[in-house]
């Protein structure tokens, strides 16, 4: 096996230790990658012109004046101010209160909040990290399955790589516009393909909402052969919802994503 495939796949185990072990995202992907670059720049592996011209790439033009890139710091401060108004914890709250009866009903309600918020950040952190804040302590309460429990948060948060507006797709979009234009000018031809994030962000709709069906699916198949696993919620004495919660709980988040869609697809 060569030096460079061995240098990158323990760059990834280590950066995957490193997650595991608690430090923080930033510091975690940042410091495994520069000190890998400077292990493998003293084996002879690695140019050192990469790190030297990294800043000039990033400042130069190339990143920073990018309009598709914009849109991902966008995105993050949105799924941070979500999450730091309570308005995911108080969508999660009124989805289980509405769902929790029936068998696998707090399994529904995860899965569907985690598409909302998919739809509304495109980003995973914010939502794993609220739900399982939230929903893991009510539903291992309740008596789920802990695997069914953690599982279910653990796919409904992921769903944020798919379901527009997805940061994925963004970078997505501009690596292939980038590839097309070099592919164009190395052979010549004077067409170019472009490929927009709102092209992406449509074609990636069905898959996403398939999934969430997938998901559904499964818990509903799972309280039908394993009712134990996800029992319906033990009534807590709480007053019955009121239709102005539900409205004010549910109408931010589906504005915002009819706002932030409508306008993209749009």
């Amino acid at each position: 096996m060569e030096l460079e495939v061995i240098l990158a796949i323990s760059m990834f185990v280590c950066a995957i230790l490193a997650l595991l072990a608690g430090y923080q995202v930033a510091l975690t992907l940042g410091g495994v990658a520069l000190l890998f670059a400077l292990v493998g720049i003293g084996i002879g592996v690695f140019d050192e012109a990469f790190l030297r011209n990294l800043p000039s790439r990033i400042l130069g033009g190339s990143i920073m004046q990018n309009q598709t890139l914009i849109a991902v710091p966008l995105f993050v401060l949105m799924g941070v101010i979500l999450e730091r108004s309570r308005v995911a914890e108080d969508l999660l709250h009124i989805a289980s209160r509405l769902l929790g009866k029936v068998r696998g009903g707090l399994g529904y309600a995860v899965v569907l909040v985690g598409a909302l918020l998919a739809a509304s950040t495109g980003i995973v952190g914010a939502t794993v990290i609220t739900m399982t804040l939230i929903a893991l302590p009510t539903m291992i309460r309740q008596g789920y399955d802990p695997r069914l429990a953690t599982g279910t948060i653990a796919a409904s948060g992921t769903l944020g790589q798919i379901i527009p507006p997805s940061i994925v797709l963004i970078l997505l979009a501009d690596a292939i516009s980038n590839a097309a234009s070099q592919a164009s000018q190395a052979t010549g031809s004077a067409g170019s393909f472009v490929v927009s994030v709102g092209d992406l962000f449509a074609g990636a709709l069905i898959p996403g909402f398939l999934l969430v069906g997938l998901y559904l699916g499964w818990i509903a198949l799972t309280a039908i052969r394993h009712p134990e696993r996800c029992p319906p919620v033990q009534d807590d004495g709480s007053p019955p919802l009121t239709a102005k919660e539900v409205a004010f709980g549910l109408g931010a988040p589906l504005l915002l994503i009819v706002a932030v869609l409508g306008a993209i697809l749009g």
